[in-house]
């Protein structure tokens, strides 16, 4: 991991630096955390678990220290097809090599048996040293549920760990988070150029952020079968980005839902996906959209590559 080292920034004395790799079970505020200590949108939220797929890694640096931040795909149980697999593998890595693990709650509920797994193998690898206890949805909180909460999950881990109860949708304490976070980091390099925020292409971001309005506007179980390409991501002469993508289902009758009567709903998601995508690009975005039908293709490897989720060699 060290090899990727920026051998050419000089950096002051002290400067610390380090790994962060940010755990949880689905759907408890992962992405919405690494958002606000970037302080900028580069991965999407929705309502429902497992939004993300892939390992999103950020990249924070000051004048002291440079902070690598690595979300995951929750941590899921059985996987259902290779797209569950895909995902499984990414947020099943040994947390071991990070120099710091941000294992986040929900505090709205007691502690499940994927909480329980991932304290067994902070336990397991005697990182606790090297853990912060993340207590999310603080905000959601009646005041009397709060400390029975926190020492349910403080429980699961050995009593020395640090902790910070806080909230990552109303970004209250999140900058508390962030000073502790770095007070555990190590002396270290920059890994990346300073001006770097993120190893993710913007088109790919871009495409994240369609399939983010899929989630946000359609039920059931349609969200979890799509899949977008870019096809083509330009920034012409006159400073409008043009961007062409497909939206990938896996039944024909998925496809006249996302597409709607005339049209609609397929307006309203290239709609307010242009609008994200306007504000990461900082420009004006003209976005085509079209639906094609790819079937089964979850449980399809090379769909899976050709979709990009497959683990890099």
């Amino acid at each position: 991991m060290k090899d990727i080292t920026n051998q050419f920034e000089d950096v002051p004395e002290g400067h610390k630096s380090g790994f962060v790799t940010v755990v949880g079970r689905p759907n408890v505020g992962k992405s919405t955390l690494l958002n606000g200590l970037m302080q900028q949108k580069i991965a999407i939220v929705t309502p429902r678990p497992q939004t993300t797929r892939t390992r999103q890694l950020g990249i924070i640096t000051e004048e002291s220290y440079q902070m690598v931040l690595m979300d995951t795909p929750g941590i899921m149980r059985e996987p259902l097809h290779k797209l569950d697999e895909f995902m499984r593998g990414p947020a099943d890595e040994p947390v071991g090599d990070a120099d710091i693990i941000l294992w986040l709650v929900d505090l709205t509920t007691k502690p499940q048996d994927e909480d329980r797994e991932i304290a067994a193998r902070i336990n397991k690898l005697k990182v606790a040293g090297q853990t912060l206890l993340c207590l999310n949805k603080l905000d959601a909180l009646k005041p009397e549920e709060v400390m029975p909460r926190t020492e349910a999950y403080r429980a699961l881990l050995p009593e020395e760990t640090r902790w910070i109860a806080f909230s990552a949708k109303m970004n209250a304490g999140v900058d508390e988070l962030l000073e502790t976070a770095v007070s555990m980091l190590p002396e270290g390099p920059r890994y990346y150029p300073a001006d770097q925020t993120t190893d993710v292409y913007i088109r790919d971001i871009a495409a994240e952020m369609v399939r983010e309005q899929v989630m946000l506007k359609l039920r059931d179980e349609i969200p979890y079968s799509v899949a977008v390409q870019v096809e083509q991501f330009k920034e012409r002469e006159n400073g409008l980005t043009y961007i062409e993508a497909n939206v990938f289902i896996e039944r024909e009758a998925h496809k006249k839902i996302i597409i709607g009567k005339k049209g609609a709903m397929l307006r309203q998601i290239g709609a307010a996906a242009r609008k994200e995508i306007e504000g990461l690009v900082e420009g004006k975005v003209f976005l085509e959209l079209r639906v094609k039908v790819a079937p089964k293709w979850r449980r399809d490897e090379k769909s899976l590559r050709r979709f990009g989720y497959s683990e890099k060699k």
